[in-house]
């Protein structure tokens, strides 16, 4: 079970429960065996926090956590981050560094002597090319191996218990849609949208995310990872909203498109393809069915309604744990596009998209959390989807 302050409803820290973290723990070393790695340094923060809990804002410094293939982890960082960690984190040794050393240098002391086989996060946003390099140097390694995506697999398959919690963001999610939503009309300025919707998310028991909320209108619909400014709408705008809640760093993100004043014929049209489109993509989602053919479930619907000249590089991707910058689990996308051959399992959570945008024929865009659960494919947000006019 996630640990909840049974006062607020809200998680703290560390989440979960011994048990969750030793199964997540002995899932890695089983996966290491497979790789022949006998010690793993895990830099990556959204595989540090899946391992040991930690959650804070000091990951902008280096962390390495030491996974051996038995006998206690150890996490190494920054020595003022001491009481932040002992208050969080009860499965790994704490060791610190002063700030004129690096994490490199510490683990050189700590790890003394000759090592097996080492595993790093070579792709890894916590493991800059220089430390790695000094990694390299300071320790004695037999081989070093590229462990890149050994945890990110494993993370995938959420638990009952992660699955409890992304349906617990979702519901954040959902009320910082609503915010959003409520607040746009005609002469409003995507900063006191934006406003609303981090204000109603973290009282409804959210925490920072990822992202922040992306929020653009008709003259930045193109723009992909932009987010709000002081431009105010006029009627006939179109406000694109994309945003998500964050329970114990989970992340269930939603997209709405919303129209001001008024919306065109061609809007509603397509506002009705998009739905049979993400409705296709819901259905095709079971246990054992291949991410490239979800995708071919979405753009089917595309196709027969005319537009199979249009593509896009994916219909959704795999959301979960996340740390910014990002709501997508690290530096990497794992999307159902056309051409991956990844499996869908049960436990598995994506942000499921619907856009069809720049189409010729009107544009629309949805999107919601959606959780391969024990009964099927479960959508977890629910603000409305169709067509809506402030």
């Amino acid at each position: 079970m996630n640990m909840l302050d049974k006062g607020s409803g809200e998680a703290v820290a560390p989440y979960f429960e011994s048990e969750e973290f030793d199964r997540r723990r002995d899932a890695v070393r089983h996966a290491m065996s497979g790789r022949g790695i006998d010690t793993l340094l895990v830099s990556a923060p959204e595989n540090i926090f899946y391992l040991t809990g930690l959650d804070h804002w000091g990951y902008f410094a280096p962390h390495i956590l030491v996974v051996p293939a038995d006998g206690e982890m150890i996490l190494l960082t920054r020595a003022m981050e001491k009481v932040t960690i002992a208050n969080q984190v009860r499965n790994a040794r704490f060791e610190g560094h002063h700030d004129g050393e690096t994490v490199a240098d510490l683990l050189g002391r700590v790890l003394s002597g000759r090592l097996g086989s080492v595993g790093i996060e070579s792709w890894s946003s916590g493991l800059p090319h220089g430390l790695a390099e000094a990694l390299k140097e300071r320790l004695t390694a037999s081989r070093f191996l590229d462990a890149s995506g050994l945890i990110d697999d494993i993370r995938m398959v959420k638990s009952p218990a992660e699955q409890a919690l992304m349906r617990a963001t979702a519901k954040v999610s959902d009320a910082g849609a609503q915010a959003a939503i409520e607040a746009i009309a005609e002469g409003a300025s995507e900063r006191h949208v934006a406003a609303e919707a981090e204000r109603a998310m973290i009282e409804a028991g959210g925490t920072f995310p990822g992202f922040g909320p992306f929020i653009r209108s008709t003259r930045r619909l193109g723009e992909e990872h932009t987010t709000w400014t002081s431009d105010r709408f006029g009627t006939g705008d179109a406000v694109f909203l994309e945003l998500t809640g964050c329970v114990a760093r989970y992340h269930a993100p939603l997209g709405r498109l919303i129209h001001v004043g008024h919306a065109a014929k061609e809007t509603y049209e397509m506002a009705a393809l998009t739905a049979d489109a993400f409705a296709a993509v819901v259905g095709a989602m079971r246990e054992g069915v291949l991410f490239r053919d979800v995708y071919a479930a979405w753009q089917g619907v595309v196709d027969r309604a005319g537009l199979s000249h249009y593509r896009r590089h994916h219909c959704g991707y795999v959301v979960g744990i996340g740390l910014p910058p990002s709501w997508t689990g690290g530096n990497k996308v794992t999307g159902l596009r056309r051409d991956s051959d990844i499996v869908l399992k049960t436990g598995m959570s994506f942000h499921v998209l619907s856009w069809l945008m720049g189409t010729g024929r009107g544009d629309f865009f949805m999107s919601n959390a959606v959780l391969l659960g024990p009964s099927g494919a479960e959508v977890l947000t629910r603000t409305p989807s169709g067509v809506t006019v402030r």
